[in-house]
């Protein structure tokens, strides 16, 4: 997403301008090339064409109070303290479960759990093509273990460790996790990609250099890496020392972890959040192992 500034007037009324904003924002399109009715309704319309020409779409939403899913969404939401007659305001929200990353009409909002909110319609930004289609990976597949933490229970303090005995199909031992007890455990069946979570220390490194400071263990993910791309880890296989795991899709932020870890950490962890994986072999994880393709 790109920051964007709500559109000049052109006659349109002020949510459908935050709407068009947050529009601009996930497609990363200039807000001037857009088209803009003057009206939400017919906005609406007008941008569904649009997308449908590149390959997307607007999808409603039934339910959008209890609506997750890891990818972007538009709502015109209540703003705080408004009465119910109140215009609207737009706002884009992302993870799961979803939390406002953008609100150019109301800032306040940025960071609330979209529960919290009084949501009076929603649209979800998807593809129009469900293809997944393999792209050859030239990222690095080298790196190493810069750090281990594991929490004994859902919202429990993350604790440093040296090393972890792996689980295979459960997680790292001490973890809540590995006692299905994590506030994303599934409750029936075992699921793919609960067993272990994975960050990138470059992506910290950068928040710091831009002021935004987030230490790994508030990240709440098991394993800190440096010196590999862990999005490139998804679909495949690889060992971190004699442990073998599978990745098996990024590990987006959310507005819980922004509720455990502060304000401002949702929006620019979104695709940079690190990896969930799926821990296949029995063994110990130590400080320092060396991380690889298998």
């Amino acid at each position: 997403m790109i920051d964007v500034e709500l559109p000049s007037g052109r006659g349109a009324d002020a949510v459908t301008r935050g709407f068009a904003a947050c529009l601009a924002s996930v497609t990363e399109v200039p807000v001037g090339e857009l088209p803009l009715p003057v009206e939400l309704g017919p906005a609406v319309g007008a941008w569904r064409t649009w997308l449908a020409e590149r390959g997307s779409g607007l999808v409603p939403i039934a339910d959008p109070g209890r609506f997750q899913w890891p990818g972007w969404w538009i709502a015109t939401v209540d703003a705080d303290g408004a009465a119910g007659d109140a215009p609207a305001v737009a706002v884009l929200a992302f993870g799961t479960p979803p939390g406002v990353v953008l609100s150019p009409q109301a800032p306040g909002l940025l960071g609330r759990a979209t529960a919290d909110l009084r949501i009076r319609a929603a649209y979800a930004v998807a593809s129009l093509d469900p293809v997944i289609r393999a792209v050859p990976s030239s990222a690095e597949m080298h790196g190493t273990v810069a750090g281990l933490a594991v929490a004994s229970a859902a919202e429990a303090p993350m604790q440093l460790v040296g090393s972890a005995v792996a689980m295979a199909g459960r997680g790292l031992e001490g973890d809540r996790y590995a006692a299905g007890a994590g506030t994303f455990s599934p409750r029936a069946d075992r699921r793919p990609g609960y067993d272990l979570t994975l960050m990138a220390a470059e992506v910290l490194d950068e928040l710091t250099a831009a002021g935004q400071v987030l230490d790994f263990a508030g990240t709440r993910r098991n394993v800190l890496t440096r010196g590999i791309d862990v999005n490139a880890l998804v679909g495949r296989t690889f060992r971190i020392g004699d442990v073998l795991c599978e990745g098996r899709r990024p590990c987006e932020p959310c507005a819980h972890l922004e509720r455990l870890s502060g304000p401002g950490v949702l929006r620019p962890l979104i695709h940079r959040g690190g990896l969930r994986a799926d821990i296949r072999t029995d063994g110990e994880i130590r400080l320092g192992a060396p991380i690889e393709p298998a």
